[in-house]
C-alpha cells in the first residue's frame, strides 16, 4: 500500500554532525559572489541561483571550482509546464552540453546521479526510458543503473502502469570514488544471526540495499497528498536523495543540482550537513524552494528542541 511521505524524514530532521564547517560555507559563498554574482538566496549551507544551468556551469569551470557530487533530474521533454517539447535529437544534444559541464566541474573522487523517466520516440516506442539515449553521452563512467520503484502513479489500459524511474550512477574515476556503504545499509535482514565458520554472514549494520529502491512517490490528492508536497509538478522524495548523499558524499562536501526545482536535493544536502549549490531558471520555483527550505529549518529546529526536552526528562 502506498504511504504518503512526511515534511522530511526523521533521519534528516535528527541528523546532527558537528563536523560541518561554517567557514567553508562562507568562503564558498564569497567565491561565488565575487566570481559569478549574487545568488537568489544563501543561508545555512544552502545556496540557490536563479539562472540557466549551462551558463552557471561555464562560469564554474572558468574559475576551476570543483563539485563533489551532482544529483539532478532534468526536464523529460514531455510537455510539463516548465518545458517546451523539442526534437528528441535536439534534447539529447542539449543534455550532452550540460552533462559535459558537470563532468568538467566534478572532483576526481566525485559522482553524478541522474534521474530520468520516459518519453515517446516516433515510430520506435511509447515508453522509452530516456536513460537508453543518454547513458553514454558524457565522459563519466557509468557505475550502474538504480531502479526507483513506487506504488502510486498514472494508470493505463493497453500497457502496464508505469511504476518506476531510473537513476544512473556515474563516477569520474572508476578506480577511486566515494562510496559509504555502511552509511546506507538496510537493517531489515532475514537471518541476522546466521553464521559461517563461526563468523556472522551479515554485517551487523545490515545488508547492501541493492539496486532496486522502493520509496514512496511524492503524491497529490485528497487524503493521500504527501506532506512534503509543493506546487512543483515533478518532485522526488527526500528519502531517495538522502540515500544517495550518504552513500556518495561526505560531510562538508559540495552537492550540486543544476535543475533544482523545489530543491529536494538542497534540503536533503543541508539537512545532512553538506553544502548545497543549485540553479533554477524559473523564479517562481526559486521562491517556492526558499519558502520550503525555511519551513524545513523551522521543522528541524522544533524537532531538535523536542528531542532535547525529552533527553532532559529522561535524565531526571
Amino acid at each position: 500500500m502506498h504511504k504518503p511521505t512526511s515534511v522530511a524524514p526523521v533521519s534528516i530532521l535528527s541528523h546532527n554532525d558537528h563536523n560541518i564547517s561554517y567557514d567553508k560555507f562562507e568562503k564558498t559563498l564569497d567565491t561565488l559572489k565575487s566570481k559569478i554574482g549574487m545568488p537568489f538566496f544563501a543561508s545555512d549551507n544552502f545556496i540557490l541561483y536563479n539562472t540557466d544551468a549551462e551558463k552557471f556551469l561555464d562560469s564554474l569551470n572558468n574559475i576551476n571550482f570543483e563539485l563533489d557530487i551532482t544529483i539532478t533530474s532534468p526536464p523529460y521533454n514531455i510537455g510539463k509546464e516548465y518545458e517546451e517539447i523539442i526534437d528528441n535529437n535536439d534534447y539529447v544534444n542539449w543534455c550532452k552540453g550540460w552533462m559535459s559541464g558537470i563532468h568538467s566541474a566534478t572532483s576526481q573522487n566525485g559522482a553524478f546521479w541522474l534521474n530520468l523517466g520516459y518519453f515517446d520516440v516516433v515510430n520506435k516506442g511509447k515508453c522509452v526510458p530516456i536513460s537508453y539515449l543518454l547513458w553514454d553521452k558524457s565522459d563519466f563512467y557509468l557505475q550502474q543503473e538504480v531502479v526507483w520503484m513506487y506504488e502510486a502513479g498514472v494508470t493505463a489500459k493497453k500497457r502496464f502502469a508505469p511504476r518506476n524511474e531510473k537513476w544512473l550512477f556515474y563516477v569520474k574515476n572508476p578506480l577511486e570514488y566515494t562510496f559509504n556503504l555502511d552509511s546506507i545499509r538496510d537493517p531489515n535482514v532475514k537471518y541476522p544471526n546466521q553464521k559461517k565458520n563461526g563468523k556472522f554472514r551479515c554485517n551487523p549494520l545490515g545488508k547492501n540495499p541493492g539496486d532496486v529502491w522502493n520509496f514512496p512517490k511524492v503524491t497529490t490528492g485528497t487524503n493521500r497528498s504527501s506532506k512534503e508536497r509543493t506546487e512543483h509538478p515533478a518532485q522526488f522524495p527526500l528519502k531517495v536523495i538522502e540515500r544517495i548523499i550518504l552513500a556518495c558524499s561526505n560531510t562538508d562536501e559540495i552537492v550540486f543540482d543544476p535543475f533544482a526545482g523545489s530543491c529536494s536535493t538542497g534540503i536533503a544536502s543541508a539537512g545532512l550537513n553538506r553544502l548545497f549549490i543549485g540553479t533554477e531558471i524559473n523564479i517562481d520555483y526559486c521562491k517556492l524552494a526558499v519558502d520550503r527550505f525555511k519551513k524545513f529549518k523551522d521543522e528541524k529546529s522544533k524537532y531538535t528542541q523536542q528531542s532535547s526536552l525529552l533527553h532532559l526528562i529522561d535524565g531526571e
